[in-house]
């Protein structure tokens, strides 16, 4: 389905689901009795399972239909019927309540190692008849203490207010209730569990369901062959980044179109707020066979591939550059740079050495070291100032980390739809040095990696093609300067802007993606 009825839908039913469990535990009078909340409580999953493994209570299969479920539709257990997890949404849409800026997410990785030693230890417990750590770390049995704790108190004082204020009347429907406290120490776990839950489903969503839960890992590694899923329409996509800014998980990696099956809960908020249709929930697909291209600029998914790769801390790219058209000749042309490069976010390299007290925590918080402390780029007082240096690297399309981490304002915050539109400096290709034309030999190695596909490739002599660059799309991200296998001086070099442009945005039809093989 690609409806945002979805979404509605879910809300509609979590919400149902969640008042139906808060009445459960703070129904003092038995309203509805004990039987109305069979079916629900059935497919709680840690109870039913040990009812049935501990106990031997063969009709007591929840657990199995919960399992079942997942493999049909993934974690929609966890947004559905799990009362702990929808308490977390409700939280988490509380902090975007109080201030706009918790409602954005990102991705982010899983701490994998933290969650299945979690899973792995609960599970040797139990194994051996320690069910301690699973019932204390248990959803079902978490969300009841709070309500027993802190919720019902509450309840009872309300419930006792009006009974004193109808009795004056009165009017004794309502009647008075003793509240009884328990021992200071049995306050301890739930107070340390409502303060850890509150403050990570506040800031990060979903954050304690995908790291801590051994509920939510277990279904989460069934939940990787699910029937249904959330998947991306790559046709459709032109990777704005609002699904994974909504995804309470932190599991859509647009850049790459993925989704974590394992942590997405299934809330459906990033097909609600995909714009262009190209995120839905529905049967798996399998993948089409990626067809060779014979065009080299057919494809940013290298650039893509290899920016992620760099994001994780891996050097995939460098080492792929090793099949890359080797040159048999030194290029001779020197790069003939008029300004350095400064960040996106600093507007001009004035306003940026003006402020920037040369820390370097920018320099340590960037994912691919495009960032480095300059010598005598800026001159003698902007030593230690950072730079682009896209020999070392290149500035990712969607990473604005190091606006983010700016304490001087250096480097002002800049969201990633408009970083991709700012100009900091335009390629400058030198044909002299180009392999193509020195060699004739094909590469295409620059317009593979450009995001915005400013350096493109054009005819030359025969079937070889050379690049060409389109200054008013060109964003300076020296994505194409880092990947020119040429020595000592790069082909395609970037030369600063010394106060920021606004770049064109780049027509629909070459942001599409072409299946392809990541050349490098």
């Amino acid at each position: 389905m690609k409806s945002s009825a979805l979404k509605h839908i879910r809300t509609v039913f979590a919400s149902l689901v969640l008042l139906l469990f808060v009445f459960l535990f703070v129904d003092f009078r038995g309203v509805l009795g004990d039987k109305a909340f069979g079916p629900i409580l059935h497919l709680q999953f840690v109870p039913s399972f040990l009812k049935f493994v501990i106990a031997g209570v063969a009709a007591s299969t929840g657990f199995i239909i919960v399992l079942v479920l997942t493999l049909l539709t993934g974690r929609t257990y966890c947004s559905f019927l799990c009362p702990l997890g929808i308490l977390q949404d409700v939280i988490s849409r509380a902090g975007g309540l109080v201030k706009r800026r918790f409602r954005k997410y990102g991705y982010k990785k899983p701490y994998t190692i933290l969650r299945y030693f979690i899973l792995v230890i609960t599970a040797a417990l139990l194994a051996i008849g320690g069910v301690y750590v699973l019932t204390i770390l248990d959803p079902y049995s978490t969300f009841g203490r709070l309500m027993t704790c802190f919720v019902q108190p509450v309840v009872l004082l309300i419930n006792n207010l009006f009974a004193g204020i109808l009795g004056k009347f009165g009017i004794y429907s309502v009647y008075h209730v003793d509240i009884k406290p328990y021992e200071l120490a049995a306050y301890i776990v739930p107070a340390a569990f409502l303060l850890l839950i509150g403050l990570l489903a506040f800031r990060y969503g979903r954050l304690y369901c995908n790291s801590v839960c051994p509920v939510g890992t277990l279904l989460g590694l069934l939940s990787r062959v699910s029937l249904f899923r959330i998947r991306f329409d790559e046709d459709k996509c032109t990777r704005c980044g609002r699904c994974a800014m909504v995804c309470k998980s932190s599991c859509i990696d647009f850049l790459n179109k993925s989704v974590d099956l394992s942590r997405c809960v299934n809330c459906f908020n990033c097909v609600d707020a995909c714009r262009g249709n190209s995120m839905s929930y529905g049967l798996v697909r399998l993948k089409r066979q990626q067809k060779d291209s014979d065009e080299p600029d057919s494809s940013r998914r290298g650039f893509i591939a290899g920016s992620l790769a760099l994001l994780a801390g891996g050097s995939q790219l460098l080492k792929a550059q090793d099949t890359t058209p080797s040159p048999a000749k030194e290029s001779t042309v020197r790069e003939d740079r008029l300004y350095p490069v400064s960040p996106p976010g600093s507007s001009g390299i004035e306003m940026f050495t003006s402020r920037c007290t040369a820390c370097t925590l920018c320099v340590n918080a960037c994912p691919t070291n495009v960032l480095q402390p300059s010598t005598s780029q800026y001159g003698f007082a902007g030593i230690m100032q950072p730079r682009m240096d896209f020999h070392s690297g290149f500035c990712n399309y969607d990473c604005t980390r190091c606006s983010e981490v700016c304490p001087t304002g250096a480097i002002m915050p800049l969201m990633p739809e408009a970083k991709k539109l700012t100009q900091i400096g335009k390629a400058v290709f030198i044909k002299e040095n180009c392999i193509v034309n020195t060699e004739k030999t094909a590469c295409g190695a620059c317009s593979e990696h450009c995001p915005t596909k400013a350096c493109h490739m054009v005819p030359f002599e025969g079937s070889l093609l050379i690049p060409e660059i389109r200054d008013e799309i060109c964003i300076g991200c020296g994505a194409c300067e880092y990947a020119c296998p040429t020595r000592p001086f790069r082909a395609v070099f970037v030369d600063g802007n010394p106060i920021h442009e606004a770049a064109s945005r780049p027509e629909t039809e070459e942001l599409k993606e072409v299946p392809t093989e990541f050349p490098f």
